[in-house]
């Protein structure tokens, strides 16, 4: 899809949530969009941006993103935009209905739509001929692809001679594409060329050129759409280092994922994101699903016949002490480089890079 431009985002008074995530990978950058407004009731009157390690604040600076209540109040301040971006996750996927009206009111103001969630906006007979009748698209980013625009792993994986370096969490919703993204970015400013695959649809979103949709992927493709991604990647940049957004975790109850980047994309080495914090996997604290311990997720990591290179924090909820004492402890008992991408941003993982896989 060849789609860019001026946007708002959509949140939803979930703006400081993490439903949210898409919005804020959206502000931390993106080569896509330029991300003029966000709409969301319970922040408008507010500005937001991001600093240079990601980390996304509320401000009242006027020369930020500004905070408007609905698209008829965003419509009135006569900014120029071409896209209307749902910028949030919603329970089973589905459209919430307090959105629909902003929906309906950017299709109508011939504003198109950029559709994250798992429901496909132009299965709604209503919304798909408002967009018709305004001469605007819907863009489902999770619509299927077709069985003729899928891959099957090939084993040409093993012709990438770049490092392949795959993010990985304990669970979801910990930050792994924004790792990924700190770490292309930290490795760039040393001259050093890299690029991130992406695998989710703030990915795409963000305007990363190589990926795919995981989760709306065919099982039996998935492997051969990672191999493909890598494979474009490298026989058309060359860069010294692949990032690759992980998806989920190994052990996730709801959904576990993480053995297709291990084995099909033959990764060289894994950066481990987790949360101190969580006791449990997101959102099934109901069913006591504890998360299995740090230390015995880089043992089956291993058991795949890859290292982990360094583990990466998730710090919210965290005090500035508990960071601080969580990166010691985490160092020195497991005796792997720890570092908060937030809150330091990921320079000091390009010398551990660089001397591991360097020529």
């Amino acid at each position: 899809m060849k789609v860019s431009g001026n946007a708002i985002v959509l949140t939803n008074g979930k703006f400081d949530t993490k439903s949210a995530k898409t919005a804020h990978g959206l502000i931390r950058g993106s080569k896509r969009f330029i991300i003029k407004s966000v709409i969301d009731d319970k922040f408008h009157a507010k500005y937001v941006h991001s600093n240079k390690h990601g980390n996304v604040f509320m401000s009242s600076t006027e020369s930020d993103i500004p905070v408007f209540k609905n698209v008829e109040s965003f419509l009135e301040a006569g900014i120029d935009v071409n896209y209307c971006i749902i910028g949030v996750a919603s329970a089973g996927g589905i459209l919430p209905k307090e959105m629909r009206n902003d929906v309906i009111l950017s299709l109508n103001n011939n504003i198109s739509i950029v559709n994250g969630l798992h429901s496909i906006l132009n299965y709604d007979s209503q919304l798909k001929k408002i967009a018709e009748d305004n001469n605007v698209k819907i863009y489902d980013v999770r619509v299927s692809k077709s069985r003729d625009q899928l891959n099957f792993w090939s084993g040409k994986i093993y012709d990438v001679k770049s490092p392949k370096i795959v993010v990985l969490g304990t669970d979801c919703g910990l930050g792994k594409r924004t790792t990924a993204k700190l770490v292309v970015e930290a490795l760039e400013k040393h001259d050093i060329s890299s690029d991130m695959i992406y695998t989710g649809q703030t990915g795409w979103m963000q305007g990363w050129d190589y990926g795919f949709i995981f989760d709306s992927t065919l099982n039996d493709f998935v492997s051969g759409e990672l191999e493909r991604s890598i494979c474009e990647c490298y026989q058309d940049k060359k860069p010294e280092f692949i990032l690759i957004e992980g998806q989920a975790a190994l052990r996730n109850p709801s959904g576990p994922c993480g053995s297709e980047f291990l084995i099909s994309a033959n990764v060289d080495g894994v950066i481990l994101q987790h949360s101190p914090k969580r006791k449990h996997f997101d959102g099934w604290e109901h069913v006591d699903a504890i998360m299995p311990s740090l230390e015995s997720e880089i043992d089956l990591i291993k058991l795949y016949g890859k290292d982990v290179i360094a583990i990466t924090l998730n710090t919210q909820g965290m005090t500035d002490q508990e960071k601080i004492f969580h990166k010691k402890s985490i160092a020195t008992d497991l005796n792997i480089p720890v570092f908060l991408p937030i809150d330091e941003g990921m320079d000091g993982i390009v010398e551990i890079l660089k001397n591991k896989y360097g020529n």
